[in-house]
């Protein structure tokens, strides 16, 4: 079967599974907000029609300003892009010909952007018993390595790696002469976040790479950002083209840093959601990862492979992530987002339906 290799864009998996395209259903396989963007963007829509007549500011100057204010940075410290799947694909330049650490599971673009650029791939692999790190295992890892990817919380698991796990793992890489590249694509969705940016100036082989299409629900618009010591800024930005990034992204990006109280009401939701989704499946037996954000792995235990509850759910217009191509998982879970509470008790009607088919 030829499986779509991204969450979203539901008719791709439809198709795959041969399987008609149900007018109504609900998408689980993206992990965006579910209260959709922030009211400033919606109310001032209409505000940004002029800007399409317009070339947009290369440099994005404004919306830099206000990402190296919120971090503790300078402005050369900063660079945008279209969307974090850019800053991939930049960072993937950069590191044509060397050798890549992934820990894995992970994100498949870390992967796509290496090996298109002629590296050297290794994994690192966690596994389901605890999602833990086995350090000396890492550590033979990084002795030949240029750079490790680590996406922070993971994406497929959702598990969060705290402050001195990053550290330990940044000391390892300078001793190794060894960038450590943490995708933060989810990290405004945590509660208790601390920030690891100001450790740039410390850490010169820091890239820090975030998402604004997650938290604000703009996904079409494609906006992302890395950061990094700026000599490293400036190796990236070299392969970037300009105008990367357009207009509209650019000043929804400035309204979207001004939507403090939307973030805070989002984690409120996510918060309660998950805790009350992790209740329903402990209940019924489901193993379900330690997530600290908005998406999470499910898995069935009384099966092997969960093609057959991924075909039960998606026949009832129910769409979760297929995990076919994530090493270590090889459609071993199904990943959702977590979503409004309505689409959420949608979900688990279709799980209780799912249990008592089995019995």
């Amino acid at each position: 079967m030829d499986w779509p290799s991204h969450g979203s864009n539901p008719h791709y998996l439809y198709e795959a599974m041969n399987l008609p395209f149900p007018e109504e259903r609900i998408d689980f396989s993206a992990n965006i907000n579910p209260l959709g963007p922030p009211p400033i963007l919606i109310e001032n829509w209409g505000e940004l029609l002029h800007t399409v007549t317009q070339y947009p500011d290369p440099a994005g100057r404004i919306l830099k300003k206000k990402l190296s204010a919120q971090e503790g940075l300078q402005e050369n410290q900063v660079l945008i892009g279209n969307g974090g799947a850019e800053i991939i694909s930049l960072i993937g330049r950069v590191l044509a010909g060397k050798k890549a650490v992934i820990v894995q599971p992970a994100f498949s673009e870390y992967e796509e952007a290496c090996r298109v650029n002629q590296c050297k791939v290794q994994y690192h692999q966690l596994h389901a018993d605890s999602w833990d790190w086995r350090n000396d295992d890492l550590s033979g890892k990084l002795m030949n390595a240029d750079a490790l990817f680590l996406c922070n919380p993971a994406n497929p698991t959702g598990v969060f790696y705290p402050k001195p796990v990053i550290l330990h793992l940044l000391e390892e890489c300078r001793r190794n002469d060894c960038f450590l590249i943490v995708d933060e694509a989810f990290y405004d969705f945590l509660p208790e976040y601390e920030s690891i940016a100001h450790y740039i100036s410390k850490y010169p082989n820091l890239l820090i790479i975030r998402s604004m299409t997650k938290m604000f629900a703009i996904p079409g618009l494609r906006l992302g950002y890395l950061l990094a010591d700026s000599a490293v800024i400036k190796r990236v930005a070299a392969f970037q083209p300009h105008w990367s990034t357009n207009a509209l992204a650019l000043k929804a990006g400035e309204w979207c840093l001004e939507s403090e109280s939307y973030i805070k009401e989002t984690i409120r939701l996510i918060e309660r959601e998950r805790q009350r989704l992790f209740y329903f499946y402990q209940e019924r037996n489901l193993l379900v990862s330690p997530s600290s954000t908005n998406f999470y792995l499910l898995k069935d235990p009384s099966i092997q492979d969960q093609l057959p509850f991924l075909q039960f759910l998606v026949n009832r217009g129910i769409v979760p992530r297929h995990t076919v191509n994530f090493p270590g998982l090889e459609g071993g879970w199904l990943r959702f987002a977590i979503r409004g509470s309505g689409d959420n008790d949608r979900l688990m009607e279709g799980v209780d339906e799912w249990i008592s088919s089995r019995r």
